[in-house]
This record gives C-alpha cells, structure tokens and sequence, in this order.
C-alpha cells in the first residue's frame, strides 16, 4: 500500500510539474500571432511592427498569420478556441473586440474569451478623401457633400468597424448623408479610395500614411484632440470647423482566457520593452500612432470599457451588420 501511495504522489507530482515546467521554459517553440484582417491595414502593420522583434526578445520566431473574414471574426474565433498556452494569439483591432459583440446577434466568441497582454498601439483616425473630389479642406468637403446629398460613399474596413461607426458620427455631426460601402480590411479600402471609387473614409494613419505623403488622398482633419508630429499639416477636426469629433482605435496583444499569468506577463513585458525601443518609437510616429505602456489589468480594463461605450453607439444608432 505504502509504495502504491508513493507512486500515486509521484504521478501526481509529476503531472503538477508539467504546467510549471512549460511555463519556466516558455516559449520552447514558435508562437503564432493571428491578425483577424488581411494584409496592408493597420492591425496587419502593428503586428509586424512588433514580431520580429518579439522573435528576439522570446528566443522563438513569431509567426504572423492573417485570417480574414467575417467581420474580422474567423481570426478572433480561431484565437478564443485555441490552447491557452501562449502559443496562439491574437493582435485585435479595436473594433473587432468593442463593436462586434454589440453588432452580431450570434457571435462565436466574447469578450471574455480572452485575456489582454498589451497595447499594441493607439491611432486617431484620419478623415481621409480622394483626389478627384473637389474639397481642399474639411469645411469645403462637407459643401460639396451637403450639395451632393446620398451622391457619395465613404468606404469603411468592415460592419461596425470604427471607420463604419465613425462615418454614422461623422454624418450626423456635419448634418451630411455619405453611403456606407463596407470592405473586408483596410487594404482594399484604401485602394478603392486611391482609385476614386469612394470618395471618403475616416480610418488609421497607418493605413493610408504612404498614400497622404504621396499625395495620393487628401487628408481632411485628424479625428483628435492635437495634432500628430508624424503629419503636423493635418488639422484636427476642432481647427478645421467641427468641434467634438474625436475617433480613436487601437491594436492590441490578447491570449486566450485561461492563459496562465506568468506566460501572460513574459509576453506583456517583451511588447513594453519592445514599445520603448528608439526605432519602434520613430516608426510609430511615422504610421500616426501611439505608443503605451501599459500592464495587463490595464489594457484588461481599458477593453472592457471599450467594449461598453462602443455598444452604447451601436444600439443608440440602430447600426446592423451587413456585409
């Protein structure tokens, strides 16, 4: 009896070890980093932003894999029902997480499915036009729209994304009528913007950044209390004629709920030494957005407010999902 206990302590003693050891040696293999959207938007850029040099930083590569689709949903869904080991995780739009849950009646995740690790990054929105429009500034534009009233589109990169809830805010605020013309991400987005197939969209710096330096789209206001130092010519939609119209959205770092809290903070710490890095501050400042350094309970709170004020204007919009 005496050595059937001690091999029962043993195992069991065993079996305990396991979890620990994992963790004291986590990662001992390569971590996959989903992005919910396609390549070429903002969520897309802030995850390669930061895997490459996480890949340094943890002693194994980071994979960055794009899964698209549903509203950004296959990717988030695929990341609440994987092994909450630190091995899957997700690089979140901000929108995916505050606004879906909110829009979609059937939603195969929550929030509470996951767990934030760290904020990736913060981007005011850019209202953003094409070229051929005829508007110089923001005051103008909204002229030519009021004259032009359901004549023009502006392209969003998703239902109840922020650029889709930022145009309802924006037409209301301007006293205009822009049609909503929904896109599956940011790349295609912008293209059809660049190709004046749309005429507007208020979306993240680090989507269209390249295009507004190139000329390629004229930036209207940026959606934001001051201006930013990687575009100091933009405006803020106070200076350009419409007070109170301010739009954040945001990428961040979650694992899946469950995910044991060392893992958790190993992660957390490598992004705030990464976000502290010279050369990721200055490329931050050139896609227009900004750094914060942030705990877990921190970004877990932040999310979780989020999640609340983005709900309240979808309901008190009666904003529905279409694709």
């Amino acid at each position: 009896m005496r050595r059937r206990s001690f091999v029962a302590l043993a195992s069991a003693a065993t079996a305990l070890a396991g979890p620990a050891r994992a963790q004291g040696t986590y990662p001992d293999k390569p971590i996959t980093m989903v992005v919910p959207a396609p390549p070429g938007g903002g969520t897309d850029l802030v995850a390669r932003l930061y895997s490459d040099l996480l890949s340094q930083e943890l002693g194994q590569q980071v994979l960055v894999d794009n899964k698209g689709g549903g509203n950004g949903n296959v990717g988030t869904a695929f990341v609440a029902r994987a092994k909450p080991d630190g091995y899957t995780l997700l690089m979140q739009y901000s929108a995916y997480h505050s606004a879906n849950p909110a829009l979609i009646k059937e939603l195969n995740w929550k929030p509470d499915d996951f767990v934030g690790v760290a904020m990736g990054a913060v981007a005011p929105h850019v209202i953003v036009i094409a070229k051929k429009v005829p508007a110089e500034d923001l005051k103008s534009f909204i002229a030519y729209a009021k004259a032009n009233k359901g004549k023009l589109n502006y392209a969003s990169v998703g239902a109840g994304s922020v650029p889709h809830l930022g145009g309802v805010l924006l037409n209301k605020a301007a006293g205009i009528d822009l049609v909503h013309i929904p896109y599956k991400g940011a790349g295609p987005a912008t293209a059809d913007l660049v190709a004046g197939q749309v005429e507007l969209t208020v979306v993240t710096p680090p989507s269209v950044s390249g295009h507004i330096r190139n000329g390629n789209v004229k930036a209207m206001a940026l959606a934001s209390d001051q201006r930013h130092p990687a575009f100091p010519e933009i405006p803020t939609t106070a200076e350009a004629g419409l007070p109170g119209f301010i739009l954040d959205g945001w990428f961040a770092l979650f694992a899946p709920a469950g995910t044991p809290q060392p893992i958790v903070d190993r992660l957390n710490a490598a992004m705030r030494k990464i976000g502290k890095m010279e050369a990721v501050v200055a490329r931050a400042n050139q896609l227009g957005t900004v750094l914060k350094d942030w705990t877990p309970g921190q970004m877990d709170s932040f999310a979780k407010g989020e999640v609340e004020t983005w709900g309240k204007v979808i309901r008190d919009n009666n904003i529905t999902f279409t694709e």
